[in-house]
C-alpha cells in the first residue's frame, strides 16, 4: 500500500533532521580528533576565572588622560578582543588612568597581540629608508629588495621650516645622527608610540628589519571608518588570486588622505617620497607606494598577501585607532567571580524546569505530551552540539547569562508545541478527523508560531547588537535557541504527528491520546453554536463539561443575556380556567 502524501512528507522532513544533526555530530568529533576540542564547551570568565591585563598610559610630559580617551580606548579595545572571537570579556576603567582587560582562560599569542598593541595608529610620510627600493605599484614594501646607503649630506639646515609634512627640510643634522645610530633590534619602538604628531618620526617596520625617517601625522587612526581584507578584483568582476586590504576614511580623514595623496603621487617612482607610512604601536605595519590620487576615501593596499596576513592588516587599522597609547602595567591570573556552585545551581534550574514542563505537557495532553518531550530532547541535542561548535570553532565561551538564555528557551520551546496542540484540538471540535485535523491545524499554528518567534529573534539581535558582557551572552543563547526551536517544529514535531495520525490508535481516538472527539470537540461546534449534549454516562457528562469550560467570557454573557422562553400551558389547564 502506498504511503500518502503527509506521510511522505513527514519522513521526507525527518530523514532532513537526521541528516543534520549527523552533519552537527561529525563536525565535533573532526574538531575533538583533529583539532583537539572537548565535548564540552568552554567557560567564561565568572564560571572559570582567566587572565587579568591592566595597561597604563603612555603619555607626553605634561599630557594628561581625559575620560573621553578613556571610554573611547575601551571601546576600542573591546572590539580587538571580540574581533578574536573571546565571549564576554570584562574591559573597564581603573581610577582616573589605568585601563583592566579580563579575558576567560589563557589567552594565546594572537588575543595578547590584540590587546596589548593599543598605541595610536597614524598616517605618516616617508622621507628615508635605509630601504629605497620600490616595489609594484600599489604594493606594501615593507621587505624592499635594494638597500641604498642613506647619503648624511641629506641632513638639511635647522633653520629652514619645512613647508610640508613631505619636506627634507625635516631631516635636521641631530636627527640624521639619531637615524644612524637608531638600532631596530636594540629599540622596540623607541618611544614611537609617545613622539609628538607634529614632529618627525624614526622607527623601524614591523619585522625590524628597515628603519625609516617618517614626516608628520598627516591622517590621524580615528578616521579610519573599516577595514575589510578581500580578494582582488577586476573591473569586470573575476578575481585575480590576490588578497588586498581595502581602507574607507570619515569625511574628515577623506579630505586629508585626498590632500595627501596628490602631492605624494607628484613625486612619482622611484622617488621615495612617493610613500606612506601606517603606524601602529610605533612601528610601520605597512609602507605602500601611491599610485593614484584616492579622492573618495576608499584606498586599496595590495602586495604579498596571505590571507592571514591581509586580514590581520585589515583588523589593525579597523581597531587599531587608539586616542593615545598604552604599556602592559601587569598581567595575572584571576578566578572565577561565580564559580562551579553557581553553574551548578544554574543546571538544577534548568532540570527543575524541564520536569515541571514534563509533567505539566503529560497532565494536560496525556500521550501527546510524550512528543512535546521528544521535541525538547532533539532541541537539546541541537543545541547542545551548535553551542559546543561556537566554543571551540569561534572561541564562544557559556557564561552563567547564557545558561540563563538555554534555561528560558525551555519555556518558550514548549510554547510552540502547545500552540500547534490546541489548534489540532480546536479542528477537532469542528468535526474534522484527525489527518485533517493534524494538517489544518499546522497551517493555523505556524503563522502563530513564526509571529512569536519572529519577535523573541528580533529581541535576541537587538540585545546582542546592542549591549556587551553577560547581557550580550544571554542574547547569543536566546537567539540560538529560537532557530532552533523553529527548525524541530518544523523538521520533527509536526512530522511526528502526521505519523501519528496516520495510525490507527491515535486516529481512532483513545482517551489516553489525549486526542478524543468526544472529550474535545463532541457538543462544542464552533463559532459560539453549541448543541445540547444527551448525557448518557460519565464519558459525556465530561464533554459537556469540558465545553463549558471552553467557552469564552463573551459566549458566557450572551448566553447569560438571553432570555429563557417560558414553556407553553397545556390544553387541559386552559380548558379548566374557561370552564370556571
Amino acid at each position: 500500500m502506498a504511503r500518502s502524501t503527509p506521510v511522505k512528507k513527514a519522513w521526507r522532513s525527518l530523514a532532513w533532521l537526521g541528516v543534520m544533526i549527523i552533519a552537527l555530530t561529525g563536525v565535533n568529533l573532526y574538531g575533538v580528533l583533529v583539532d583537539g576540542w572537548s565535548w564540552t564547551p568552554k567557560l567564561a570568565l565568572d564560571l572559570q576565572g582567566g587572565t587579568q591585563i591592566i595597561l597604563a598610559p603612555q603619555l607626553e610630559d605634561g599630557q594628561a588622560v581625559t575620560p573621553k580617551q578613556l571610554e573611547q580606548a575601551v571601546a576600542i579595545i573591546r572590539q580587538r578582543v571580540d574581533a578574536g572571537g573571546i565571549a564576554e570579556p570584562d574591559i573597564r576603567t581603573q581610577g582616573d588612568n589605568n585601563i583592566v582587560v579580563s579575558v576567560a582562560g589563557e589567552p594565546d599569542a594572537a588575543t595578547l597581540d590584540r590587546i596589548q598593541s593599543s598605541a595610536k595608529l597614524e598616517f605618516r610620510p616617508v622621507l628615508l629608508t635605509a630601504a629605497a627600493a620600490m616595489s609594484a605599484v600599489g604594493e606594501d614594501t615593507t621587505n624592499p629588495s635594494a638597500s641604498p646607503t642613506p647619503d648624511p649630506s641629506l641632513a638639511t639646515d635647522p633653520s629652514v621650516a619645512p613647508t610640508n609634512a613631505s619636506d627634507d627640510a625635516w631631516i635636521t643634522p641631530a636627527l640624521q645622527s639619531l637615524y644612524d645610530s637608531f638600532d631596530c633590534a636594540a629599540n622596540e619602538t623607541g618611544g614611537a608610540n609617545v613622539a609628538p604628531a607634529a614632529e618627525p618620526l624614526v622607527t623601524c617596520d614591523d619585522n625590524g628589519a628597515f628603519k625609516y625617517i617618517l614626516g608628520p601625522v598627516e591622517v590621524a587612526g580615528e578616521t579610519v571608518v573599516n577595514a575589510t581584507a578581500q580578494m582582488q578584483t577586476t573591473q569586470q568582476g573575476a578575481s585575480t588570486g590576490e588578497w588586498v586590504v581595502n581602507i574607507e576614511f570619515n569625511a574628515e580623514g577623506t579630505e586629508q588622505f585626498a590632500a595627501v595623496t596628490q602631492r605624494l603621487f607628484a613625486y612619482g617612482e622611484p622617488d621615495v617620497h612617493n610613500r606612506f607610512a601606517i603606524v601602529l604601536d610605533g612601528r610601520i605595519i605597512s609602507a605602500p607606494t601611491t599610485n593614484a590620487v584616492i579622492a573618495d576615501g576608499k584606498p586599496q593596499i595590495s602586495g604579498s598577501f596571505t590571507q592571514a596576513s591581509a586580514k590581520t592588516l585589515a583588523d589593525q587599522l579597523k581597531f587599531g585607532a587608539l586616542p593615545i597609547g598604552f604599556r602592559v602595567d601587569s598581567k595575572d591570573i584571576i578566578s572565577s567571580t561565580l564559580g562551579g556552585s553557581q553553574l551548578s545551581s544554574g543546571l538544577v534550574a534548568g532540570l527543575i524546569g524541564l520536569i515541571l514542563v514534563v509533567i505539566y505537557s503529560l497532565f494536560q495532553y496525556r500521550l501527546l505530551g510524550s512528543v512535546t518531550i521528544l521535541s525538547l530532547i532533539v532541541a537539546a541535542a541541537l543545541t547542545y552540539l551548535v553551542i559546543n561548535y561556537f566554543s571551540w570553532y569561534n572561541n564562544y565561551r557559556l557564561s552563567l547569562a547564557g545558561i540563563a538564555g538555554l534555561i528560558v528557551a525551555i519555556g518558550f520551546t514548549a510554547d510552540s508545541f502547545i500552540v500547534y496542540f490546541e489548534r489540532i484540538r480546536d479542528e477537532l471540535r469542528d468535526g474534522r478527523g484527525l489527518v485533517s485535523a493534524v494538517e489544518a491545524g499546522w497551517k493555523r499554528a505556524l503563522r502563530t508560531i513564526f509571529a512569536a518567534k519572529s519577535v523573541t529573534l528580533l529581541s535576541a539581535v537587538v540585545l546582542y547588537v546592542l549591549t556587551v558582557g553577560s547581557v550580550q551572552g544571554f542574547a547569543f543563547t536566546l537567539g540560538v535557541t529560537t532557530i532552533i526551536d523553529i527548525i524541530v517544529v518544523l523538521l520533527f514535531t509536526h512530522p511526528v504527528l502526521q505519523l501519528l495520525a496516520s495510525t490507527r490508535f491515535f486516529s481512532a481516538g483513545h482517551p489516553i491520546t489525549g486526542l478524543d472527539p468526544n472529550a474535545l470537540g463532541a457538543v462544542y461546534r464552533g463559532r459560539a453554536q453549541f448543541r445540547a449534549p444527551v448525557i448518557t454516562g460519565v464519558r459525556n457528562a465530561g464533554a459537556t463539561k469540558e465545553a463549558a469550560r471552553r467557552q469564552t467570557i463573551a459566549e458566557r454573557k450572551a448566553a447569560e443575556s438571553t432570555p429563557v422562553k417560558a414553556e407553553p400551558k397545556s390544553r387541559d389547564t386552559k380548558n379548566s380556567r374557561k370552564d370556571s
